[in-house]
């Protein structure tokens, strides 16, 4: 019979597998943000010494 105590965990464990999906999203969209800084901080650096590069190629002597 469902009467017993078991029918009443369904819904919780409905709840916690819900919020550990949420959870499992929240940490992929925080790894992926990440990474977009990561990336942009390198293509940022890269750009920089690029420019001292040039900038040194180009002086005045």
């Amino acid at each position: 019979m469902s009467d017993g105590p078991e029918a009443d965990k369904a819904p919780e464990i409905a709840q916690g597998e819900e919020k550990r999906k949420d959870r499992e999203w929240q940490i992929e969209r925080g790894v992926a943000i990440r990474a977009g800084f990561y990336i942009f901080g390198t293509h940022l650096f890269a750009g920089f010494v690029w420019l001292l590069f040039y900038l040194g190629e180009h002086g005045h002597k």
